[in-house]
């Protein structure tokens, strides 16, 4: 893995994933067959570690886990990929987890339980350390609350992901610099449904926004003003799950390395689309993958 200089610093949480591929997923009182049902490493915070590392970024993954056999099974992926196991704390709680449901379409349907990740509710001085020494801050919703206000105080450029949507509070959004959801966020925590009018009303205070739409690209503001799309490169989905934390980890990586928020969302946009051509929630590229795939695109479109 090519380190290019970036230093990003992630904390949030980790899980261990469960999918089940469905031909269609169920309605209320349903019960459907399943396909296929595998494990995978996952939570927002260790799926953008884990982008960020294979995008290039010297990575500083801060979470909790448990002490059980979930735990050992994260630990041994993130080892794979590189990444450093000081910043993830054993605790007495059981290791989060998620049950997924994924569709014929690739389309997702997730369970999350906390678990160790709820007890992450403060920094400890390596923490803090860790936080206050990086390039980028990435911060997700899967983590107490005051962990992420505690963080954002101290990071450079703090980038947060707004999910699961929840009040959070104004002491936390005055400190981001970068925020990342999807439409149906950005639609819940403004009022707008549509994604640019949404991504502008979130750019305020000097705030970036880039709100991301699926194939059809991201929306960006910043301070108050449109910035367009960034469209989408054209892919056959298998399966969307961590899509979302592939970008915002790639975005991440960029940001630490210097570049500007149209190239960063750019290089992150083709990221996520090669991920959702992979099953699980494992299936972020290789630097060099997208680097590719974009030269590839450049090709085809003339």
């Amino acid at each position: 893995m090519a380190e290019r200089g970036g230093r990003v610093c992630v904390l949030g949480s980790a899980n261990v994933d469960t999918v089940v591929r469905v031909g269609r997923r169920p309605g209320p009182g349903e019960t459907v067959r399943g396909l296929g049902r595998d494990r995978f490493a996952g939570g927002k915070g260790l799926n953008q570690a884990v982008a960020a590392a294979r995008m290039g970024a010297v990575v500083d993954f801060r979470a909790r886990v448990g002490s059980d056999g979930a735990a050992d099974f994260l630990a041994q992926r993130l080892a794979a990929d590189g990444l450093d196991l000081a910043g993830v704390v054993r605790t007495a709680a059981p290791t989060g987890t998620a049950d997924i449901t994924v569709d014929a379409a690739g389309e997702n349907t997730i369970v999350f339980c906390g678990g160790a990740n709820d007890e992450f509710t403060e920094l400890s001085a390596a923490d803090g350390a860790a936080v206050a020494t990086a390039d980028v801050l990435l911060l997700q919703g899967e983590v107490p609350v005051p962990v992420l206000v505690e963080a954002a105080r101290l990071g450079r450029t703090v980038v947060l992901t707004p999910a699961p949507v929840r009040r959070f509070p104004a002491e936390l959004l005055d400190a981001v610099d970068v925020l990342v959801p999807n439409e149906h966020e950005a639609a819940e925590l403004t009022g707008e449904r549509d994604p640019a009018a949404a991504a502008l009303a979130l750019s305020t205070g000097g705030r970036s926004v880039l709100v991301t739409v699926g194939e059809r690209g991201v929306e960006l503001a910043a301070d108050g003003r449109p910035l367009g799309r960034v469209p989408a490169i054209p892919v056959s989905s298998v399966d969307t799950t961590g899509a979302g934390d592939t970008f915002a980890g790639a975005l991440g990586a960029l940001l630490a390395e210097g570049a500007e928020l149209p190239d960063a969302a750019r290089v992150a946009a083709a990221a996520a689309a090669l991920s959702v051509t992979r099953p699980g929630a494992d299936g972020m590229p290789h630097r060099h993958e997208v680097t590719e795939l974009q030269a590839a695109t450049t090709i085809v479109g003339g």
